[in-house]
């Protein structure tokens, strides 16, 4: 029986992993429309800025992810610890994307786009991008049976490129990923520090 007051009762678990010494991690398909106020705040945030949503209202973020949402090789997630929201994360095919245009595509990749909700007001929140990462890659890896992981973050963003390498990513090269104009999504060009994560390195094995 499905809990009244927990609002993401009614969706499909994707995926549940209890991380030891952190909490159980859950990953669920998002709602564009129900989580467009949640994720507005999010990405208003200047922290947010290379997410490249600042300055969107609750209806445009709703529609891009509704866009998304139509899509077979893009996919919108809600993260949550505990039951709280604790990141956005969004999974693509490489190919199906610019950035293969910048890099060998290899059988088994998949990209992540992942932004961390903001911590609470004197909350140093230690462990939680690691704790997070965990379940991500086991979801991703595990769950829908990928070989290799590919990030783009801004190669200005220096704290995501830290984030990622710190996690085992190895980097790649600086790519410049292409501007996309299209009536439903616009991405200006970007220089990007791709990393890869095998799953020799995440798993041992």
């Amino acid at each position: 029986m499905s809990d009244p007051y927990d609002p993401y009762a009614s969706r499909t678990i994707l995926h549940e992993q209890v991380v030891d010494g952190f909490g159980t991690v859950r990953v669920l398909p998002l709602d564009p429309a129900a989580d467009a106020p949640l994720l507005h705040r999010w990405v208003a945030e200047e922290r947010a800025a290379f997410w490249g949503m600042n300055g969107l209202t609750e209806q445009r973020i709703a529609e891009i992810y509704a866009h998304v949402d139509t899509l077979g090789t893009h996919h919108a997630h809600l993260v949550l610890k505990d039951g709280v929201p604790a990141a956005l994360l969004q999974t693509y095919e490489p190919e199906a994307d610019r950035v293969g245009a910048c890099y060998p595509v290899e059988p088994g990749d998949i990209g992540v786009h992942l932004l961390l909700a903001p911590a609470a007001p004197g909350d140093a929140r230690s462990g939680w991008t690691g704790g997070l990462a965990a379940a991500i890659v086991t979801y991703v890896m595990a769950v829908l049976d990928r070989g290799r992981v590919v990030v783009d973050p801004d190669v200005a963003n220096e704290k995501a490129v830290a984030r990622f390498l710190r996690q085992g990513f190895t980097a790649g090269p600086v790519v410049v990923l292409p501007e996309i104009d299209l009536p439903d999504v616009y991405l200006p060009e970007k220089k990007a520090q791709l990393a890869f994560l095998t799953r020799e390195v995440a798993f041992g094995r």
